[in-house]
C-alpha cells in the first residue's frame, strides 16, 4: 500500500485552484488564510486519503507542489 502526501510552497502559490480540480480524491482546498502575496494557497485537507498520484503537481502551473509517496 502506498500513502501519499503533498507539500505546497505556500509563498509561491497563487490560489488558482487547478490542483484541487485535478485531484481525483478531492482532498485539496484553498486555505482560509493568505500568503505574503495575498493569495489563498492550496493545502491538503485530508492527510490519510492522498494516494500520491501527482495529478496536482502535474497540473500546478507554477510548480508549487511536491508530491511524496511512502510504501507502507
Amino acid at each position: 500500500m502506498i500513502k501519499g502526501t503533498i507539500k505546497v510552497d505556500t509563498d509561491r502559490c497563487k490560489g488558482c485552484n487547478l490542483c484541487a480540480v485535478a485531484c481525483p480524491k478531492k482532498i485539496i482546498t484553498l486555505s482560509e488564510t493568505v500568503n505574503r502575496m495575498g493569495y489563498h494557497y492550496a493545502q491538503q485537507s485530508d492527510n490519510d486519503a492522498c494516494t500520491g498520484c501527482a495529478a496536482c503537481g502535474i497540473m500546478c502551473p507554477d510548480g508549487c507542489i511536491t508530491v511524496f509517496r511512502e510504501r507502507l
